[in-house]
């Protein structure tokens, strides 16, 4: 009897055996790597023999020629994929920065390290998994900080749509169509250096005799959004992006501690024509007020901060050898907006590019902004209060793909901008009279 016993116990192994090595064959890594990418933007330019730190009004709709100011920003994307027998995968990104918003042309002493600002930081890091057989195939989840659902403007450059920060979030398909929830925060203070101090009792080194002394800190005003997206909804020959966030401040009053922000996008072709474009509409109030979905550690706003916010851009594909890239965009305030009453923006902006080769492509940027608000806005008075701006440039591209968006480039160009007052002129940057001529090289790669 006991030896009939033994195949039974053989068998039971085995097949615990089997189970075994199953279980741990459904984890194993079938794909496993690494992707690298990056970003530089290098924009060399003068005015009258001297560099320059102003963006002439760019962030604020005032122009859209190659101002950014950047010397020497330098991005790089370092992201780690991997996936299991079982389906589950998961990417590791890390964003690394260094340069965004230095004007100084450096040279090779290493005289960066005695300026803080634009140093190199870390951007973005976050794990995300799919795959999870109990959440959906079509489910991932992350955490960390990140880069949450950016859109910008095609000529203003500037991002209207983001949530900025560290949190954690879920995506999914519903219907098909992209869904997701994440809560964000992001501490305006960040990086500022702290102020607490311990007060022991006679020299004492026991932590109960011990007592924390904020100094000259202050409690944190953290930032909260909880957004909500819904997208690549089809309608109407294109589709629809669906956006809302709901956004809290910390040790605020009870009238700048919270606020909404809600959006539409319409993605589709050049308005008809052969190209795409990005037509979207968002409202925001309080703590939302930038844009309604613009999040991160600028946000701010009281019960009186209220604006909506338009924009469309794209690029049109006219022939062979000609694209078109254009933008217009309004910013305005239903109350106040960023402290000013009845606060305008509004900028329209072309940028025609003529594909002469494979490696020459000329253009031409012309744009109109404009800007006002109520006497006294800012302390402004007088001819300060409406702005009107004009921005011509001409530049020749030099790249291995004269496609609009080909890149790398090597872009000499020359931009001229002018105001329509000198107090105008000032609120941009321009030093003297009411214009300015800016020469420039911009040598811009992405990967």
């Amino acid at each position: 009897m006991k030896h009939k016993l033994v195949p039974v116990a053989a068998a039971l192994l085995t097949a615990l055996a089997s189970a075994n090595v199953a279980a741990e064959s459904a984890t194993d890594v079938v794909t496993d790597g690494w992707e690298v990418h990056g970003y530089g933007s290098m924009n060399y330019r003068m005015v009258e023999g001297e560099t320059v730190d102003t963006e002439y009004g760019k962030p604020d709709y005032k122009t859209a020629g190659t101002h950014g100011k950047s010397t020497n920003q330098v991005e790089f994307t370092v992201k780690k994929h991997t996936e299991h027998q079982n389906g589950v995968w998961s990417d590791f990104v890390v964003r690394s920065e260094y340069g965004n918003g230095n004007s100084y042309a450096y040279t090779s002493s290493g005289s960066q390290k005695d300026n803080t600002k634009a140093q190199f930081e870390v951007k973005e890091t976050f794990v995300e998994i799919g795959g999870i057989s109990f959440l959906g195939d079509d489910t991932s989840i992350w955490g960390g900080q990140r880069y949450l659902n950016r859109a910008a403007g095609l000529l203003s450059g500037e991002f209207w749509k983001q949530s900025s920060g560290v949190g954690a979030g879920l995506q999914t398909k519903l219907a098909g169509n992209t869904a997701g929830i994440a809560v964000v925060t992001a501490d305006p203070d960040a990086g500022s250096a702290d102020s607490y101090s311990l007060d022991c009792k006679d020299g004492s080194t026991d932590p109960r005799d011990c007592s924390v002394k904020l100094n000259d800190a202050k409690e944190r005003s953290t930032l909260t959004s909880v957004d909500f997206y819904y997208y690549g909804v089809k309608a109407l020959g294109g589709s629809f992006d669906f956006d809302l966030k709901l956004m809290s401040q910390a040790n605020k009053d009870s009238d700048s501690d919270s606020g909404v922000g809600f959006g539409i996008t319409y993605n589709r072709d050049y308005y008809g024509f052969d190209g795409w474009s990005q037509t979207a509409i968002a409202y925001g109030k309080g703590v939302a007020q930038n844009r309604g979905l613009n999040f991160g550690g600028w946000s701010n706003g009281n019960d009186n901060a209220e604006s909506i916010f338009l924009t469309s851009y794209g690029v049109l594909n006219i022939s062979d050898k000609w694209q078109m890239g254009s933008e217009l965009t309004y910013l305005g305030a239903l109350d106040e907006l960023f402290g000013a009453e009845d606060l305008k923006r509004y900028i329209v902006a072309v940028r025609p590019s003529y594909n002469v080769n494979d490696n020459l492509r000329l253009e031409m940027t012309a744009s109109y902004g404009h800007e006002e608000g109520k006497d006294g806005y800012w302390k402004r008075s007088g001819d300060s209060v409406e702005s009107d701006i004009i921005n011509v440039e001409l530049a020749s591209a030099f790249t291995v793909n004269a496609d609009y968006f080909g890149r790398p480039q090597i872009k000499p160009y020359v931009s001229y901008i002018k105001a329509d007052d000198e107090a105008s002129a000032g609120i941009i940057g321009i030093k003297n009279g009411d214009d300015e001529v800016v020469v420039g090289v911009h040598t811009e790669i992405w990967f």
